[in-house]
C-alpha cells in the first residue's frame, strides 16, 4: 500500500525543507531500526528516547523523507526530503490515518476512556454489537478483535501505524463497528490524532499513572483530550457519579452529551437492586433486568454500554435482554469454584479504585461466616505512592491478606513491598502476611480458606506471565488457583 508522500502530509501543517513531495513512500517509520528503503522517518520525541538523534541512522538504512521538529545540523543529502512540522506524534498518527485511507471514518468508531472499567465497557460492548448481528472490532488491554478473529494486544491503546492498520483490517473484514479502549499515555502522545469518533464514554477517574503524568490535574487533562476532539456530529456519554465526568464535557462540541448514574441524577439512571454472587439484578429506564455481572461498579459500565448502545440506534429492550445474558472480560471479576466449595476471584484490580470497588463488593456479598482473604501486590517501575493505599484498602477491607510481588519488573520485589507496608498498622502479623513469592502467596491462601471463605486475587487479571528483571516468566493467576483449589 504505497502513497505518495504529499498524500500523507494532506493533514499536518508543515514546511518543506528540501525535496520532492511526489515521491511514492513504501512505508511510515517512527522506530529507526525498522526503516527500509523507501520509507519515511517521523522523529517522535518520546519518554525514553528522542527519534532527532536517529535521524542519520533512518537516512543510511534507507528513509527517503524525514520528518521532523527540529532540522538537523549534519548535511542531509539533496535526494531525501526533508519535512518540518511543530508536533511530530501528531503528525505520525495523521499521516497513519492518511497511509491507510481514513479507515476510521467509515466505521462507527467509540472510545472508551477512564481509569476503571475501560476493559468491561469495551468487550461488552464488542460482545452486544456482534450479538446484536454487526461485524464489530474491538481493541482492548486484553485482546483485539477483528470480527470473530483474535490479535494478541501489545497495548492498551497501539500506536498510530498499529492501530490505523488494525482499523483499516476491520474495514477490509466488512466491520461496521469498532470500539477501543484510549489510554491517557495515548491521548498525552497523540496515539489517536488521525481518528474520527462516533461517540466517546468516561467510566470514571481516580489515582493512577502519576509515575507518567506526574500530576493528577495533568492526568484529568489527558483524559479530557478524548472529548475535546470529538465533533459536533457525534455524542459524548459521562460517569455523572464520577465528580469528573461533567468535566469531560467542559468545551466538547458533541451535539448529543448524556450522563449516566446510579447515585447522581442523570439521564441514563439505573437503580441497583440486588448485589450477589450470581450477578446484577438492575432497574434500568423503568425496565428491571438480571445480569451475570457482578459489583456495583459493573452496574456502572453496564450504564455506560446502555447509553452508547441507544446512541448507536439499538432499541432499548433488544440491548438489555442481550446484555443480560454476556460475561465480562477474561480476567474482571472472574469466578473460579473449588469442589468444598470455597470460592476465589481474580481481578486486574491495579489501582486503589478498583481495589476498594472489588472488595467493598464482596463484603457486600459475603455472609457473616465467610471471610475475605485477599491476596495482593503492586507493580514495579510504576506509580509508587499508590503502593501504601493499595495496602491499607486491602488491609481494612478483608479478614486476612497475603501482600505479594505483582509484575516487579526492573525494581527489588521486596522494596514494592516495603512500600506497601507502610499504609498499614505496624503490629499487621495478626491480620496480614508478606510473601514475595506469588505462587507461594496464592497457596497459602488457598491453604488458609476454609470452604466457606472468599479468595481475591488482585492485580493481574487476564495476564498470563510475570515480569521480573525485564524476562516475562509463565504466571496465570486462574491456573495457579486451579491447581490448588483442585
Amino acid at each position: 500500500m504505497q502513497q505518495t508522500l504529499r498524500k500523507l502530509l494532506v493533514p499536518i501543517d508543515f514546511t518543506l525543507k528540501q525535496g520532492n513531495l511526489d515521491q511514492e513512500i513504501r512505508q511510515i517509520q517512527f522506530d529507526s531500526r525498522l526503516v527500509q528503503a523507501g520509507d519515511v522517518f517521523v522523529a517522535v520525541k518520546g519518554v525514553g528516547s528522542d527519534g532527532h538523534q536517529y535521524i542519520t541512522k533512518a537516512i543510511e538504512m534507507g528513509a527517503v523523507a524525514i520528518v521532523c521538529e527540529e532540522i538537523p545540523t549534519t548535511p542531509i543529502a539533496t535526494s531525501c526530503a526533508v519535512i518540518q512540522t511543530s508536533d511530530s506524534a501528531k503528525a505520525l498518527g495523521w499521516m497513519a490515518a492518511a497511509f491507510y485511507d481514513y479507515p476510521s471514518r467509515k466505521l462507527q468508531l467509540v472510545g472508551i476512556t477512564g481509569t476503571n472499567g475501560k476493559t468491561t465497557t469495551t468487550t461488552l460492548l464488542y460482545k452486544l454489537f456482534q450479538a446484536l448481528g454487526y461485524r464489530s472490532g474491538l481493541i482492548s488491554t486484553v485482546q483485539n478483535y477483528i470480527d470473530q478473529r483474535i490479535y494478541p494486544s501489545t497495548f492498551t491503546t497501539p500506536y498510530p501505524l498499529e492501530l490505523q492498520k488494525l482499523l483499516s483490517e476491520m474495514v477490509e473484514a466488512g466491520c461496521t463497528h469498532c470500539f477501543m479502549e484510549v489510554s491517557s499515555h495515548a491521548l498525552a502522545q497523540q496515539r489517536v490524532a488521525g481518528l474520527q469518533f462516533a461517540g466517546a464514554g468516561f467510566t470514571n477517574l481516580t489515582h493512577d499513572h502519576l509515575d507518567f503524568h506526574k500530576t493528577f490535574a495533568n492526568y484529568l487533562k489527558a483524559k479530557k483530550l478524548l472529548f475535546d476532539q470529538l465533533s459536533k456530529e457525534s455524542f459524548a456519554v459521562v460517569n455523572a457519579d464520577d465528580k469528573n465526568g461533567l468535566v469531560m464535557l467542559q468545551n466538547c462540541t458533541a451535539d448529543t452529551q448524556l450522563t449516566f448514574g446510579l447515585s447522581n441524577a442523570a439521564n441514563i439512571q439505573g437503580k441497583l437492586m440486588e448485589n450477589t454472587l450470581q450477578g446484577l439484578h438492575l432497574e434500568i429506564d423503568q425496565l428491571t433486568v438480571w445480569f451475570r455481572l457482578i459489583g456495583s461498579f459493573n452496574a456502572s459500565n453496564i450504564l455506560l454500554v446502555y447509553g452508547i448502545a441507544l446512541q448507536l440506534g439499538e432499541d432499548k429492550q433488544e440491548i438489555l435482554t442481550v446484555l443480560s445474558g454476556l460475561e465480562s472480560a477474561s480476567g474482571r471479576f472472574e469466578q473460579i469454584r473449588a469442589a468444598s466449595g470455597l470460592t476465589a476471584i481474580v481481578d486486574y484490580a491495579h489501582t486503589p479504585d478498583a481495589l476498594e470497588n472489588v472488595l467493598k463488593t464482596l463484603n457486600d456479598i459475603a455472609t457473616l461466616d465467610q471471610r475475605i482473604i485477599t491476596v495482593v501486590g503492586c507493580g514495579g517501575n510504576r506509580d509508587a505512592t499508590k503502593r501504601p493505599l493499595m495496602a491499607k484498602i486491602a488491609y481494612e477491607n478483608s479478614d486476612f491478606v497475603v501482600l505479594t510481588s505483582d509484575n516487579p519488573r526492573h525494581e527489588e520485589p521486596i522494596k514494592i513491598l516495603e512500600d506497601m507496608l507502610t499504609g498499614i498498622p505496624a503490629d499487621y502479623e495478626s491480620k496480614a502476611v508478606v510473601i514475595e513469592d506469588r505462587k507461594e502467596a496464592i497457596q497459602y491462601a488457598c491453604q488458609w480458606a476454609t470452604p466457606r471463605d472468599i479468595i481475591l486475587v488482585a492485580g493481574k487479571g487476564h495476564e498470563t506471565y510475570q515480569e521480573i528483571k525485564g524476562v516475562k516468566y509463565p504466571f496465570d493467576d486462574k491456573a495457579i488457583l486451579q491447581e490448588f483449589l483442585s
